[in-house]
């Protein structure tokens, strides 16, 4: 569907994701992302700091929920994350899905796993529409 591949162009064109160079794929309430893990997203033990578990799991269940919304912008309410396991190279693989859709919230679950498909992270999102809409101002195209 269009709307998918809107929101992953626009995904694809925000300035944060030069640096993390993550690869999104959406379909109707699901994401898919990954991120190759380098050494500069390390924490000083060796492993990939929390900021990119919830980087990943955000962003995934960010945009499984905003496929059900096709005129606005959905916004992060709340977010818990459960980290497992670490992690120091490879490919992490976000998979997140809605679970819930009621009229003021999104929900959607997420789950994070590594090059060997180990379960290293889990992630609940809840979100909300926003008044900010998809337009090509915020590169929805």
């Amino acid at each position: 569907m269009e709307h998918y591949r809107k929101l992953e162009r626009m995904y694809a064109a925000a300035p944060i994701n030069e640096y993390f160079a993550p690869r999104l794929r959406i379909e109707r309430g699901e994401a898919e992302l990954q991120i190759d893990v380098r050494d500069d997203f390390h924490h000083a033990a060796g492993a990939m700091h929390g900021v990119v578990y919830f980087k990943a799991l955000d962003d995934a269940t960010f945009f499984a929920a905003n496929s059900l919304v096709e005129d606005v912008f959905v916004l992060t309410a709340r977010f818990e994350i459960e980290f497992l396991k670490p992690v120091a190279m490879g490919t992490i693989t976000a998979r997140a899905r809605v679970t819930a859709e009621e009229e003021r919230r999104i929900v959607a679950v997420g789950e994070l796993f590594d090059s060997r498909e180990r379960l290293v992270g889990r992630g609940v999102g809840r979100f909300a529409r926003s008044k900010l809409a998809l337009t090509p101002d915020v590169h929805y195209r």
